[in-house]
């Protein structure tokens, strides 16, 4: 089974060395994507989800960023976490990444077409104008009209769904096998947010690659992953099929995410749940769990002992000591 994985991540530690101390970012991440499918992660705000994929692809700034440990199988082959240059045919043809904001992701000082070109030439050959070429092909399959007058374009001279999809159509360009789809509609109104969503399930489709989805949107999880990492401090709380874990979630903060998000059937009048306090400050992270200070099931156990991510029923991995409290007629709150 193991052998079938397209990327496989074991123990995956990320610091970041700063005056004030050192900030464990990604905090001992082990996961794993299968060819074809997609893998959401989800997470407030600082929980790690844009770090573990940076530092996968290995695009940590370094200083103050680094990887002090950890194992990354990709297609069969081993890629040092600690050693960036070794990623490089990682990259591209291999993975690839969209970042959450193409305005300061695109050079603005070449033309939409010329940046795709230098990646179809750097990692499939050929000339300029055979690139060129290639390049208004890629922005066609994205679905911008007019791509050869599009190619001819700046980067300020697009709206904000025509430069994600640009973001699309230069990470497509190599052809990679995975893609990373960090935040892909952050900036976008509701209904290009829709458009974009189509459009990465479309290409996943089409081009039979795998997809790494983060984001903060338990909706856009819904819609396109098949599993689920729930991230909170650096570290994975819960793992599961996208099913199961929206119908019971066996992590407290799991359950306070989806309470948090708003559904059809919520009764008239029903507020929206809250999750107590906030996230603790990366510099000074509780021990034992690190959700205790905000979880309605903590005691002394979890304020001193840190629970290991642990397989529980079915498919399914979390970093609980209580979770068979949330099994339903076992006295979940």
């Amino acid at each position: 089974m193991a052998a079938a994985r397209l990327l496989a991540v074991k123990d995956l530690y990320t610091r970041f060395h700063t005056e004030a101390g050192t900030v464990k970012a990604v905090d001992g991440i082990s996961c794993h994507v299968d060819p074809g499918e997609t893998l959401g992660i989800v997470g407030e705000s600082g929980c790690g989800k844009t770090v573990t994929a940076l530092s996968l692809m290995g695009l940590l700034p370094d200083p103050p960023g680094c990887v002090s440990s950890g194992a990354i199988h990709f297609d069969g082959r081993e890629f040092s976490p600690q050693g960036p240059p070794e990623r490089r045919g990682l990259r591209g043809r291999g993975a690839a990444m969209i970042f959450q904001e193409p305005m300061t992701s695109l050079n603005p000082v070449y033309t939409v077409g010329r940046q795709i070109a230098q990646v179809v030439r750097r990692h499939q050959g050929g000339g300029q104008r055979e690139a060129l070429g290639r390049a208004e092909e890629m922005l066609a399959m994205v679905g911008i009209n007019n791509p050869g007058l599009r190619a001819r374009q700046y980067p300020h001279e697009l709206s904000g769904g025509m430069r994600q999809r640009v973001m699309i159509a230069l990470a497509l360009a190599a052809g990679p096998k995975l893609l990373i789809a960090d935040e892909p509609t952050t900036a976008l109104d509701v209904t290009i947010q829709a458009q974009i969503l189509d459009l990465l399930q479309d290409l996943q489709e089409r081009l039979g690659m795998a997809v790494i989805l983060i984001t903060h949107d338990l909706g856009v999880i819904a819609q396109m992953a098949r599993r689920v990492l729930v991230m909170y401090a650096g570290k994975v709380m819960e793992e599961a099929p996208v099913e199961p874990l929206f119908a019971r979630p066996l992590h407290p903060y799991t359950k306070g995410l989806l309470e948090a998000v708003p559904r059809l059937d919520m009764p008239r009048g029903h507020g929206l749940g809250t999750i107590p306090g906030t996230v603790p400050d990366p510099l000074a992270v509780p021990p034992g769990c690190p959700f205790h200070p905000r979880c309605f099931l903590a005691d002394e156990r979890c304020r001193t002992q840190e629970p290991p991510l642990q397989p529980v029923a079915g498919q399914r991995r979390t970093a609980c000591w209580h979770w068979e409290k949330l099994l339903p007629g076992e006295g979940a709150a």
